[in-house]
């Protein structure tokens, strides 16, 4: 049941949706304690009364879209796994492609991801659970076979997340780099080191 005074239906949902969005871009832009209701209702050409409908507070829907943030990602790191009988010879370009679709969402979802990745006080959290996921997946009988048995894989995990920071608000983000370039230039680094090899196509 729709709550007292609740647009019904897809206008309601419209609405929802548009105040989500414009509060992501005003958080991601502003900061959280410089953001306000005002200036969200304001732009979505809402009343505030209408803000209050969907949501508690200027923290309820700053915590809603760090949730909308958290499970996206989570989805799209499960979904990045190595397969356990992956042929050796698609590693690099199994890689490569689990990078770009990371990079790539984090380039369409800018302001979403600077909030839960950047801004957000569970952001230290989530790339702590993102890397743990990496690292068990690294670990997993068949997929560590593709590795060398003295690496860190720990270390590999967590750099690999620091590399994904840094370079998204680096190389990315100011358009540098595409999504494709930037998984490209990690997997050659990560797995063919600094010495002149073959480079990946």
């Amino acid at each position: 049941m729709a709550q007292r005074g609740r647009k019904k239906g897809s206008d309601g949902e419209a609405s929802r949706a548009l105040l989500l969005r414009i509060a992501a871009d005003e958080f991601a832009e502003h900061g959280y304690h410089e953001t306000k209701i005002s200036t969200i209702v304001q732009k979505a050409n809402v009343t505030q009364p209408t803000f209050y409908l969907y949501f508690k507070s200027k923290e309820a829907i700053f915590e809603e879209l760090e949730d909308l943030f958290r499970k996206k990602l989570s989805s799209l790191t499960m979904g990045s796994f190595l397969d356990k009988d992956l042929d050796g010879a698609r590693l690099p370009d199994r890689i490569k492609e689990s990078l770009t679709r990371v990079f790539q969402f984090f380039m369409d979802h800018r302001s979403l991801v600077r909030i839960g990745f950047y801004l957000a006080p569970s952001a230290a959290e989530v790339k702590s659970q993102m890397a743990a996921k990496i690292e068990t997946n690294l670990r997993e009988k068949g997929v560590a076979e593709y590795f060398h048995p003295h690496v860190d894989v720990g270390i590999v995990a967590s750099g690999l997340i620091g590399m994904i920071e840094r370079l998204t608000a680096t190389k990315l983000w100011t358009g540098e780099k595409t999504a494709s370039e930037l998984a490209k230039d990690i997997v050659a680094i990560l797995l063919f080191g600094l010495k002149k090899e073959p480079s990946i196509q």
